[in-house]
């Protein structure tokens, strides 16, 4: 079955860096969108980036646009998101996705994606 594992979240101060990785298994990952969404206490679970199979395309949210960096490493199997300039509103919870069908050129919607991840939480202080 289809597993996606997060890692790397943790506490940062505002304006700093992390790196989130997300490893998958159980599916041909280099043929699959992958993305990452987030979940904020009290609120909806948001998209935050996108990658193409090749990873030669990729969607930001506009809300994280020029801080954050999604890459993949198809060799590996995972998926990254580097996260620079962090401020407390992205205090989340993050989440590793995939959707059912290979080849999906994503519009960034939550019931687009099939397979989740548990989550990390990014804590960001002020």
């Amino acid at each position: 079955q289809v597993q996606l594992i997060e890692s790397g979240g943790g506490l940062v101060q505002a304006g700093g860096s992390l790196r989130l990785s997300c490893a998958a298994s159980g599916l041909t990952f280099s043929r699959y969108t992958m993305a990452w969404f987030r979940q904020a206490p009290g609120k909806e679970r948001a998209f935050v980036a996108a990658i193409s199979w090749s990873g030669g395309g990729t969607y930001n949210a506009d809300s994280v646009k020029g801080r954050f960096t999604i890459s993949r490493d198809n060799r590996k199997n995972t998926v990254y998101l580097e996260m620079n300039s962090l401020k407390p509103e992205d205090t989340a919870v993050y989440y590793c996705a995939a959707p059912s069908i290979q080849y999906h050129v994503t519009r960034g919607v939550r019931a687009e994606y099939a397979y989740w991840g548990q989550g990390t939480q990014v804590t960001v202080s002020s």
